[in-house]
């Protein structure tokens, strides 16, 4: 038996579009803004686009795993689809809409996760996804001064 959770959070960013996806398709220097994300290692030649397959090792609190993904959506300069096959399965979406004419972006991270019965049922898959929507929060913070910094 699994729990699904729906987990979205959005920032707009003081940054035209282009400057953030490049950021943003860059899978490698995610552990760079992500507090979450402790290393990424590549199961496939690719590095971009559908099929390119990685393993996230993650850190929430005590809790470590190896979060394996695979991106299966891939919108040059809108958006970036995966699926995670590990303790936690799922979808996710990385999307971004120019705001202000161009001038700035909206990023939108929206993920279906579906948590085991055995990391707490329906209670701890809630705990869990408002916990994970914490650390999103912040990543997209640390997003935005990532970009700054390249500025």
């Amino acid at each position: 038996m699994r729990f699904d959770r729906d987990i979205a959070r959005a920032i707009d960013i003081d940054a035209d579009p282009a400057a953030v996806w490049d950021e943003l398709q860059s899978i490698e220097r995610h552990v760079d803004w992500m507090d979450d994300a402790v290393a990424i290692d590549f199961h496939s030649a690719q590095r971009r686009g559908v099929g390119t397959r990685f393993v996230c090792a993650t850190k929430v609190g005590p809790f470590r795993l190896s979060d394996e993904m695979e991106v299966t959506g891939w919108t040059e300069g809108v958006e970036i689809a995966v699926v995670h096959r590990g303790l936690v399965v799922g979808a996710g979406t990385f999307r971004l809409m120019p705001i202000d004419h161009g001038r700035r972006c909206r990023v939108t991270w929206s993920e279906t996760l579906s948590f085991p019965w055995w990391m707490g049922g329906p209670i701890g898959a809630s705990i869990g996804a408002r916990v994970l929507g914490r650390i999103w929060e912040g990543n997209l913070r640390n997003l935005q001064r990532e970009l700054r910094a390249h500025r």
